[in-house]
């Protein structure tokens, strides 16, 4: 399954902490699962002096925040999607690239190599007919070209890994990746507008204030081009998901982790909603969504409003955590009612950060009428070494 080294919103995977203790050493005999590290950890609230942070809604300007935001703690572009060949042969891709301050300001005398940036990605494919998931890490400072972002024209990018946006309105970017024996290069145009995720795009994940994120997503992008693996290369067609956060804390001592999902329905809607898990294993009262309509309004959902029953679990045979692997989600006040079930068991990233993030189906009923659908679940801070 894993092919580099030894992260999401999504993921939650990248944080000073992560970057520096994987990348500075290499793990000793049985030390591995001790190095990962937990969303909590990652994400909490700790070492935030000096930057800045999520208080009050603020106004958006595109392109400009499409680029990073350096005052920032933690930053990640996040893009998901389910494609489909010519033939007729099914992938998930998911392409995430995270940027992480190692301090509020660059040291000062620093050489060309020295950065107080560092950025990671995540790669991974699934091939469902092959039943196969392939996961990828890299991690690289901000330095001499080796990784980094900015807004016009829209890039970032981690060596030869990159979101490239090819111009104009609507937003259009080219995804690259290459590993091993697996490549995706694929073009992506947003068919919708950005949704302003929670109040205005303040995202807040606890009562704390400053435990939240900017937030935006763009939530249905025609997306073709190829994909490979191994010697056979297909063309394929299908949606893509970019979800954007900025931020320096998140979560509190209390929360572990989420469930977070976003589905593309065949009648045009998007739903997404992502249910913040507390350490007695209740929903947060924070927890919160969004609904997407097919002309591209949308509403805000909060925990009350949806409804969410995991129906089966799956257990990982490398980390032994035990993760749900199907799910009803009801909706009322929209008329939603699906089955979500994952295209493939075993799509648990084995990255400094463990999580399972893959592509998944949809079926049941929207506004009274039968809809399918694919989508992407994140499900963060499980197992006994992610609590």
């Amino acid at each position: 399954m894993k092919h580099r080294s030894t992260i999401s919103l999504a993921a939650l995977l990248l944080l000073f902490f992560a970057a520096t203790a994987l990348w500075l050493r290499d793990p000793g005999p049985g030390d591995e699962e001790q190095q990962r590290l937990s969303v909590a950890e990652t994400l909490g609230a700790n070492e935030t002096e000096g930057f800045a942070r999520a208080l009050q809604a603020r106004p958006f300007s595109f392109p400009g925040d499409h680029g990073p935001h350096p005052e920032f703690k933690t930053e990640w572009w996040y893009f998901t999607g389910n494609l489909t060949s010519t033939g007729g042969r099914t992938f998930g891709f998911q392409l995430t690239f995270f940027r992480i301050a190692l301090s509020p300001e660059p040291r000062a005398g620093q050489s060309a190599w020295g950065s107080h940036q560092v950025y990671m990605a995540h790669f991974a494919l699934s091939d469902i007919a092959g039943r196969r998931f392939y996961d990828f890490e890299r991690f690289s400072r901000a330095a001499l070209g080796l990784a980094g972002a900015q807004a016009e024209p829209f890039r970032v990018w981690l060596e030869d890994w990159s979101a490239a946006g090819e111009g104009g309105e609507p937003f259009s970017v080219a995804l690259r990746a290459v590993e091993a024996d697996v490549t995706i290069d694929l073009r992506l145009q947003s068919a919708k507008p950005v949704v302003l995720q929670g109040d205005r795009g303040l995202s807040r994940k606890s009562a704390k204030p400053g435990n939240a994120s900017y937030y935006y997503s763009l939530t249905r992008l025609l997306t073709e081009g190829q994909v490979r693996v191994g010697d056979e290369t297909f063309a394929v067609k299908g949606l893509s998901w970019l979800d954007r956060e900025w931020s320096t804390s998140s979560l509190a001592e209390d929360q572990v982790g989420w469930d977070w999902f976003a589905l593309q329905l065949g009648d045009g809607r998007e739903l997404m909603f992502y249910q913040l898990r507390n350490r007695d294993g209740r929903a947060d009262a924070l927890s919160s969504g969004t609904l997407v309509e097919a002309d591209g309004d949308s509403r805000k959902l909060t925990l009350a409003e949806v409804q969410i029953e995991p129906l089966e679990t799956w257990r990982s045979p490398r980390s032994g955590a035990e993760y749900p692997a199907r799910w009803h989600i009801v909706v009322p006040a929209a008329g939603v009612d699906l089955e979500v079930v994952p295209l493939l068991d075993d799509q648990e990233l084995q990255a400094s950060v463990r999580y399972w993030e893959g592509a998944v189906s949809a079926e049941g009923r929207s506004q009274g009428r039968k809809v399918e659908g694919r989508g992407y679940v994140e499900l963060t801070g499980y197992g006994p070494s992610q609590r």
